[in-house]
């Protein structure tokens, strides 16, 4: 492909001609992107667009006409893997965060909450409460819903939705207290 270029196309690339910077990087681009990502860079696209960027800016200094451009193109593509690789190498070890794992961790009362639900207790505590408490547990607790959208999907203010919750789980708690007592 790169035999499509030509010092006329060069020169029309220098003038800032678009038809020009395109075939140019129509012509080079796969080979820039293949080689970046067979020297292992992260980004291949990314780095192969920020060197794009660094040639199309400096085509005034580009000498050896068509051979020249592409020495040049793949020195800057060169100086990004480079670039690229040190980075990587000063970069601190990223690994990914497993909960599960984590000695330090305890189990949040909306986890604890979640994994009781399927069970016909809690079911039983639920149906317990007032209706506009169980509905606002559910949808703050269950759904995840914050504070303004559980309020207007009940119809009421935030306040309002902030002591419902406050007051169903208070009462729920004291439900799964007697309850404990009773067993």
């Amino acid at each position: 492909m790169a035999a499509t270029l030509t010092h006329d196309v060069l020169e029309q690339a220098r003038r800032g001609e678009s038809a020009a910077l395109t075939l140019i990087y129509q012509s080079l681009a796969g080979q820039v992107t293949g080689y970046l990502t067979a020297k292992g860079v992260e980004d291949p696209d990314g780095a192969a667009q920020e060197v794009f960027l660094t040639v199309f800016s400096r085509l005034a200094e580009v000498t050896g006409g068509v051979d020249g451009l592409r020495r040049f193109t793949f020195s800057v593509a060169h100086a990004r893997m480079v670039d690229a690789t040190r980075a990587r190498a000063r970069a601190p070890h990223v690994v990914e965060y497993d909960a599960g794992a984590d000695p330090r961790l305890e189990q949040s009362p909306q986890d604890a909450l979640l994994d009781q639900l399927e069970s016909s207790h809690l079911n039983r505590v639920l149906d317990s409460i007032a209706a506009d408490q169980r509905d606002c547990i559910l949808l703050r607790v269950v759904a995840g819903m914050s504070v303004d959208e559980t309020a207007e999907i009940l119809g009421k203010s935030a306040g309002a939705v902030k002591q419902l919750q406050r007051r169903g789980l208070l009462a729920m708690r004291k439900s799964l207290e007697e309850a404990g007592e009773h067993a």
